[in-house]
């Protein structure tokens, strides 16, 4: 067996064994579990069963990560996204007011055509194309969403006629817990702990259950049903032309945030060629996209790389062995669906607000000198949380970038993606809004 798997996943060219990677899967495991709690949380808020989607995030991380292993042999693991289930909630279902079908069918329409790109050469130019700066405006946007969304959920912030949002009772049961929490997994990663989220997680949950301010299901059950959302989504709405902008943010979402993961893991792996190029690209990329059709089918948000796989490669993971552990592991947690279930809403939110501020980090590599680059960056991020939508967000900051370019005669500097995105954004805004 030890032979089969050193000559499948090339363990020794890759200076690696097998104990290593299993410990860097495991860790890799430990860094994103949060998202078997959080995202059929936020997935529930748009209507739809905790459990059916409990069973879809498990599913489709292990079969995401394990296409990733086997297709592209990069010790990278996928799972719903973070970011994309807050849009797929709070921007299409119910500020839209789409159904969470048709959601999941506008899921399932961006990994076809993200699964087009994967295997057509216009992948490397589209991924190319957009400006690193809208690129780090726009993770670091999400980043500021999924911020607003954690401390509105907790109660720290509440709405207020007169200025829109104020702040809420500090001394309340939930927004306590929640800064706790947040100060914890925040702690904990500082110390280098590769299980920070998942712990924090737990100590919170375990204070809510002893106080009786949470309702404690168990630990292991069969797994729930996954009727109430398998095979649930409604294609056909999905083509409607006010879904076009929504099909178009989930896809250039994806697209950034599976770009960013690569290149990110590959470098701290040095898994990159000597040209500075990611090997078998193509292949990643199929693995990724083709993990968003099926998690679509299977009933969730879009199914992306985590950049957490960088906790594995740290631990020494190198190839796509740690990738299926990850997928192993996964499909054990079926069976944990009542524990996930017990996790209070504010315990997840204290999870949200670490992870949007680990994804506000890339404000940093922004060319701030270059005021044409970080203005429209900048105000991508802001319009995110303000108007309550990663789509329009994500409008705005293309079309100020154009604006912005050809006003300051730089227009030869957009490409031409930019441009053909920014026309698609202009005409939404004049005939959808």
């Amino acid at each position: 067996m030890l032979r089969i798997l050193n000559r499948f996943f090339h363990l020794g060219s890759h200076k690696t064994t097998v104990g290593r990677e299993v410990m860097a899967g495991t860790t890799t495991f430990l860094a994103m579990a949060y998202i078997l709690v959080v995202n059929p949380l936020i997935l529930a808020d748009a209507g739809m069963d905790f459990g059916g989607v409990f069973v879809a995030t498990c599913l489709a991380a292990a079969i995401g990560s394990l296409l990733m292993g086997l297709l592209a042999n990069y010790p990278i693991a996928l799972a719903p996204g973070m970011g994309q289930n807050a849009f797929f909630t709070y921007a299409v279902v119910i500020s839209s007011g789409h159904s969470w079908q048709a959601a999941l069918g506008a899921v399932f329409l961006s990994g076809i055509l993200f699964l087009i790109i994967s295997i057509l050469p216009i992948r490397n130019w589209l991924i190319n194309s957009i400006p690193k700066n809208l690129k780090l405006g726009i993770a670091a946007g999400i980043g500021f969403f999924l911020a607003f969304i954690a401390l509105k959920n907790a109660g720290i912030i509440a709405e207020d006629a007169a200025t829109l949002v104020t702040l809420g009772n500090l001394l309340g049961f939930a927004p306590v817990m929640t800064l706790i929490g947040f100060f914890i997994i925040t702690a904990l990663y500082a110390r280098g702990y590769k299980g920070a989220v998942i712990s924090g997680v737990l100590f919170i949950s375990f204070i809510g259950w002893v106080s009786g301010q949470a309702e404690f299901f168990g630990v292991i059950a069969t797994p729930p049903p996954a009727a109430p959302v398998f095979l649930q989504l409604d294609i056909a709405a999905a083509f409607e032309l006010s879904m076009l902008s929504v099909v178009l943010t989930l896809l250039l979402v994806d697209v950034f945030d599976t770009a960013g993961t690569l290149v990110g893991v590959a470098a701290r792996g040095n898994l990159m060629d000597e040209e500075g190029r990611i090997p078998r690209l193509g292949k990643a990329l199929f693995a990724d996209s083709g993990s968003t059709v099926i998690g679509a089918l299977l009933g969730t948000s879009s199914t992306t790389s985590y950049i957490e796989s960088a906790a594995g490669v740290e631990s020494g993971g190198r190839t796509g062995l740690s990738a299926v552990v990850v997928a192993l592991i996964f499909l054990s947690c079926l069976v944990f669906a009542p524990l996930a279930q017990s996790i209070p809403g504010y315990a997840a939110a204290a999870a949200l607000l670490f992870v949007s501020a680990s994804m506000a980090q890339t404000l940093v590599d922004i060319d701030w000198p270059d005021i044409t680059e970080s203005s429209p960056a900048i105000l991508t991020a802001i319009m995110m949380p303000l108007s309550f939508s990663i789509a329009d967000g994500i409008g705005i900051g293309f079309i100020s970038y154009v604006a912005i370019k050809l006003l300051s005669n730089k227009l030869s500097d957009v490409p031409l993606a930019v441009n053909i995105v920014a026309l698609i954004f202009v005409a939404k805004f004049i005939f959808l809004a």
